[in-house]
């Protein structure tokens, strides 16, 4: 089996990623698009995790990178 790949083009990635939470470590709890940019850079550095958990990385490591973690304020649940 090869790389699990994220559709980046399907809006309901785009819910996912401004809802889904750090399951684990130092930012446990804490939404994906509010883990500090040095956080991502590291694991751009080390390597994403692999499945879902990686593809929502790396996603929102390239949004933040382009300056556009705005747009998914208005897709966050409360």
């Amino acid at each position: 089996m090869g790389k699990q790949e994220t559709d980046f083009f399907d809006p309901h990635v785009l819910i996912e990623v401004a809802n889904y939470r750090m399951p684990f470590g130092k930012y446990k709890g804490i939404r994906l698009c509010h883990l500090p940019e040095s956080y991502l850079v590291w694991f751009r550095s080390k390597g994403f995790p692999p499945g879902k958990l990686g593809s929502l990385l790396e996603l929102i490591y390239e949004i933040k990178l382009n300056g556009l973690e705005h747009l998914l304020y208005p897709l966050m649940k409360k």
